[in-house]
């Protein structure tokens, strides 16, 4: 079921999304939808550029795996 947000914009904002809304020929609240979905996505994972360097980061992989070696055997705090 979908829910109604109430969200406060200065004039040049919601002009702006009204404007790019029209040039769609879509209501003002579907164009707002629809590009935080986009931005949600498109920030959501990591791209395959960040993955390979993460997957190349020896010393970053090495403190991963001692840390869930330590979560395994239940030491140190969770922060």
């Amino acid at each position: 079921m979908s829910k109604t947000v109430t969200l406060r914009l200065d004039d040049k904002t919601y002009n702006k999304f009204r404007d790019l809304a029209k040039s769609d020929n879509r209501p003002i609240s579907n164009f707002i939808e629809t590009a935080v979905l986009r931005f949600v996505e498109s920030n959501e994972f990591v791209d395959e550029f960040e993955i390979a360097e993460i997957r190349s980061n020896s010393n970053l992989n090495n403190s991963i795996k001692r840390g869930l070696k330590d979560v395994k055997s239940r030491r140190g705090n969770l922060v």
